[in-house]
């Protein structure tokens, strides 16, 4: 029997529109049951408290349980390798932070592609990074820290939370942009390297807000500034970096979800819309305000450009520096 043209058209046209009802249909009544979120560090940490808050109010929203699923280890690697390999059917989310487009630029080999293998649902909130000091440093602003460094080449070192951690990358930045002399002291995370910091074994720090703000508050270390584009509301006297005079300056650490790639549009739209209205919740951003996050929220293809424009931020920071992970 002989097909013609204008029948091939037809059954193609049915076959599209079955498909694109077939797809609305998901969207609509998504989801049916559980939803994985994976989660690439430990419990406990800050993604890992912002994922439980969101998972929450996600769950009470669609009426299916959203279940946080931590799988630490590698930076962030092993869990967001996890979260490629599952089914592109939206039952499956990675909650993660920066490190997720930084790692590919630090590692020789990561089990993940940040551009390929994943889609951008939603950026979700910021965490600045405090520039600290030890109360024994002479320098109550950033200027006058900037011009003590150079006035003492060598003998100043700033802490962070771990080599290529984004606290990390961001006074690696500043000391590139500046040029000063100092030499980079890792600890394992924010708390500690605050802690170092506040206890004189480093001068200096840039680590989460989140752990230097109840010493700051205590009067047991010293804020100069956030590295962010607006001030915390945790510690609303301090400046950002830009305020303090040096613009261009203020990256911020933030977490975000995403699906693998192929997940229908859809269901990638009723997620990010939801989780932007979850986030603007009164109660939800009085809570994100008190980890000492910033509630941002925004649209997949906003968050997709930021990605990129990071990438190469952070690709030119670590090539100055010279730094590998294996």
């Amino acid at each position: 029997m002989t097909v013609s043209r204008r029948q091939l058209l037809r059954t193609a046209a049915g076959i599209a529109t079955f498909t694109a009802g077939h797809r609305i249909a998901q969207a609509q009544t998504f989801p049916t049951r559980s939803v994985r979120v994976i989660v690439p560090f430990a419990p406990g940490g800050p993604v890992d408290v912002f994922a439980r808050l969101l998972a929450e109010k996600l769950s009470e929203h669609f009426g299916q349980q959203f279940y946080v699923e931590n799988s630490a280890g590698a930076g962030g690697n092993i869990g967001a390798g996890r979260a490629a390999k599952a089914a592109p059917d939206g039952y499956t989310l990675l909650l993660t932070a920066n490190n997720y487009v930084i790692n590919p630029l630090l590692y020789d080999t990561v089990p993940y592609d940040p551009f390929k293998d994943f889609a951008p649902v939603s950026l979700a909130v910021g965490f600045p990074t405090a520039f600290s000091v030890n109360l024994s440093v002479p320098a109550h602003t950033v200027s006058e820290l900037v011009a003590l460094v150079r006035a003492n080449s060598g003998k100043y070192s700033f802490a962070s939370p771990g080599v290529g951690t984004p606290s990390h990358l961001l006074g690696e930045q500043f000391r590139q942009e500046l040029g000063l002399d100092l030499v980079h002291v890792p600890y394992n995370g924010s708390g500690p390297a605050t802690e170092a910091v506040m206890a004189g074994d480093t001068p200096v720090c840039f680590a989460a807000l989140t752990a230097a703000a109840p010493l700051a508050q205590a009067g047991r270390l010293r804020v100069l500034a956030t590295m962010s584009k607006t001030r915390s509301g945790a510690l609303p006297e301090v400046p950002t970096i830009a305020e303090a005079g040096y613009p261009g300056l203020d990256g911020e650490g933030w977490d975000g979800i995403f699906v693998p790639a192929g997940t229908p549009p859809e269901i990638i739209t009723a997620l990010s819309d939801q989780i932007r209205k979850v986030i603007a919740l009164p109660d939800v951003t009085e809570r994100i305000e008190a980890l000492g996050f910033s509630p941002i929220g925004g649209p997949p293809d906003a968050f997709a450009k930021q990605l990129v424009a990071e990438s190469a931020t952070w690709a030119r920071v670590i090539r100055a520096a010279g730094l590998k992970l294996q």
